[in-house]
Formats: C-alpha cells, structure tokens, sequence
C-alpha cells in the first residue's frame, strides 16, 4: 500500500517590488558615479594629449639634432617615424618614434606648423581638446607644445 504524503514544495522569487527597488537603488547609485568616472575619463585624455605632445617635443628636438632643422609643416610629425620623400634631410639616422604617430586622445590628427606662427624659432605643436575648436576651458582647452 503506497502512502501518500503531502510534500509541500516553498518557492522562493522576488516580488516585481523588490526587484523594481534594487533597479531604483542601481539607478540612484548610477546617478552619483557616472559623472566622476567620465571626469576622470576626460582628465585622462587632456592627461595623454599632454604626454604625446611632450613625447612628439623630444623626438623633433632629436631631429633637429641631427638634421640642422626641424621637419617642415608639409613633412609633418610622420618625418619623425619615416624619413621624409620631400626634401629629406641627410642628417635623418633612424626612426625617432617607437610607432606612428598616434591621432589626438578624441580622434583627431595633432596640428604641426614649422616655422612656427608662435613659435617662429621652431614649431607649433598642439590639439584643440575635446571640441576641436580652438579656444575653450577644461577638456574644451588647447593642448599645446609652448604652455
């Protein structure tokens, strides 16, 4: 004879109100965080534009070093990474960068003029931050070789 016993089976799951609380909480924390993450995102690019600038600084003083001048604005940084077809200095012994020249942090290519306009003596070397425009405060600022 099979006895038959009541096996009561508890199931545990959230309530739809316990689970909108915690989306709530999430999006309550999400609120107070994402403007501090995307600051620091954004003093690290102004950060990086800073060290690439200083990094371009050393390699066209070498350059310069053993060329007699600096590359010309139609040479442009690349001169520093392959030696130029145009006018080629016969100075030029290696690369002076590891790598190509990497674009801006925000994508954009890094503005070269030798003869400087600033700076007539030698070059311009500057991004215009994170708007592309010149001018600007913040991660809107110039990012230049001379400041």
């Amino acid at each position: 004879m099979a006895t038959s016993r009541s096996v009561s089976v508890s199931r545990r799951a959230f309530t739809l109100i316990e689970v909108l609380v915690v989306i709530v909480v999430i999006a309550v924390l999400a609120t107070f965080v994402a403007p501090s993450l995307f600051r620091s995102v954004n003093d690290a690019r102004v950060a990086t534009a800073k060290a690439q600038i200083e990094s371009f600084g050393t390699a066209l003083d070498a350059y310069r070093l053993d060329s007699g001048r600096y590359p010309t604005t139609t040479q442009g940084l690349s001169a520093l990474w392959q030696k130029p077809v145009i006018d080629p200095p016969s100075g030029w012994t290696e690369p002076y960068l590891r790598k190509p020249v990497p674009d801006d942090p925000w994508g954009r290519s890094y503005l070269y003029v030798a003869p400087g306009k600033l700076n007539p003596a030698s070059y311009d070397l500057l991004t215009y931050g994170a708007d592309g425009q010149p001018g600007g405060d913040g991660e809107n600022a110039d990012i230049t070789s001379w400041k």
